[in-house]
């Protein structure tokens, strides 16, 4: 059984949430049509969307590396990106059983009235995957790896439930959250540094969103334009000629048009299966809602997340030779920034210079974190039989320097039952409070 939806979720994300929206569809009550239309929208949508971040990561991954090229970097650890992390978190016995756990957990938690997020994106399971692999590296205890994997997984399902509010608020999307393991925490990590920014006499009253830039410096503050200028200098750090520097900016600047047009399509697909859940949901559980759990690609296509996230590439590689004691050469990650503070800007408020500082102090701990997990990471990867390219030492930044990843590698390594059972306890703690005393307090008030 588990080989046969390992295969399913092989087919990737183009092919599966089509498949997953209209079977959901239909389950909810939506008309057939209505359904197949909504899934195969919603494939549309993410084939077009992939295909601009493939144009940012082809583009940015080739700067990047002439940046480090030109600048001589001799960092130990390769940060080999999210693909290989993903491959090698399901390339292990342990790692295969994250989706079907991740399944149970999310229908308990729901069934109970303990999470409002519907967990569509399953593909996304890796990174509950990923984290027990580590924790299953330091321990060797595999009934401890799966522990690991639930407690982890219901705490990504707080920070779902937690979030949700801001996406609908920000980014506009009602009914939508992200239990992606990538940008969820960055949530977490904004609201002090936001509580911090406000109250920085002068700082705190810059106003530095994309409307506001736009208003201020006219043409030079469309997005599209400030895409082609953040390319100029990319290119220019990474010493390209005049036609590899006009190249870049052109496709920096179409991927801040075309990015938002993808998920828009993607939205598209999506509101009629919104809709008839909250639908489903009000006529059998009056008072209660429920969230869509999505990828949070469909927040990366805002101006702020695209321009915070291409100023910081830059600012990260400079960080990674300045820090000391950082071992980690970023690369294959860099084009995974804006999914990494794509909830930073929500917290911000599009604010793209609080997004970029606090962006800067994200990668430092990020850049830390991922060098300390690497030892895991590569050891993991060898059990996973990964094909690790003559590399001694490898990482991912956007999943292995984390501070979920963090903190479940110090659990592993001190008293590892009782604090991962503290994590879980927190997190059911957690969704209690959010999903039944606050709803208790809201009819009270009512």
């Amino acid at each position: 059984m588990f080989d046969i939806l390992q295969k399913f979720i092989d087919l990737g994300a183009i092919v599966v949430l089509p498949i997953l929206i209209f079977i959901f569809g239909l389950l909810l009550g939506t008309p057939a049509r209505k359904a197949f239309n909504a899934g195969v929208t919603v494939g549309i949508g993410f084939v077009g969307l992939n295909l601009v971040v493939e144009l940012l990561s082809g583009s940015l991954g080739k700067a990047a590396q002439a940046m480090v090229e030109r600048f001589g970097l001799q960092l130990t650890t390769l940060d080999v990106g999210w693909p290989a992390a993903a491959a090698i978190s399901y390339g292990t016995l342990l790692g295969s059983l994250a989706i079907p756990i991740g399944i149970a957990v999310n229908i308990l938690l729901l069934f109970i009235g303990w999470t409002k997020t519907l967990m569509v994106d399953m593909w996304n399971f890796w990174h509950a995957a990923f984290v027990a692999s580590l924790v299953y590296a330091v321990t060797h205890d595999f009934a401890l790896g799966l522990y690991a994997m639930i407690a982890y997984q219901v705490m990504i399902y707080l920070l779902a439930d937690i979030i949700a509010p801001a996406i609908k608020k920000f980014y506009g999307f009602p009914n939508i959250t992200f239990p992606h393991g990538t940008s969820a925490p960055g949530f977490l990590v904004a609201i002090p540094l936001n509580w911090i920014f406000d109250r920085i006499p002068g700082f705190n009253k810059i106003q530095a969103d994309p409307e506001t830039i736009q208003k201020k410096f006219g043409i030079f503050g469309e997005s599209t334009v400030m895409g082609l200028m953040i390319g100029l200098v990319i290119g220019i750090l990474a010493g390209y000629n005049l036609q590899g520097v006009s190249q870049l900016a052109v496709k920096t600047a179409a991927v801040m048009l075309l990015m938002p047009r993808m998920v828009s399509i993607l939205m598209e697909g999506l509101s009629p299966i919104s809709e008839a859940a909250n639908s489903f949901v009000q006529k059998r559980f009056p008072g209660r809602e429920v969230n869509i759990g999505m990828d949070s690609a469909l927040s990366v296509g805002h101006p702020a997340v695209l321009s915070s996230s291409l100023i910081l590439v830059p600012i990260t590689i400079l960080l990674a030779v300045i820090l000391p004691g950082n071992k980690t050469l970023p690369f294959g990650d860099l084009a995974t920034i804006p999914f990494v503070v794509c909830l930073m800007a929500a917290v911000f408020r599009g604010n793209i210079i609080r997004t970029v500082i606090g962006g800067s102090l994200y990668m430092i701990s990020i850049l830390y974190i991922t060098s300390w997990a690497a030892p895991l990471v590569t050891a993991s990867a060898k059990a996973a039989k990964f094909n690790l390219d003559g590399h001694s030492s490898i990482t991912a930044m956007a999943e292995g320097g984390l501070w979920p990843t963090g903190l479940f590698i110090f659990a592993a390594n001190h008293l590892p039952w009782l604090i991962i059972s503290l994590v879980l306890l927190v997190s059911l703690a957690g969704l209690f409070y959010v999903n039944k005393t606050t709803k208790t307090k809201e009819t009270k008030e009512v």
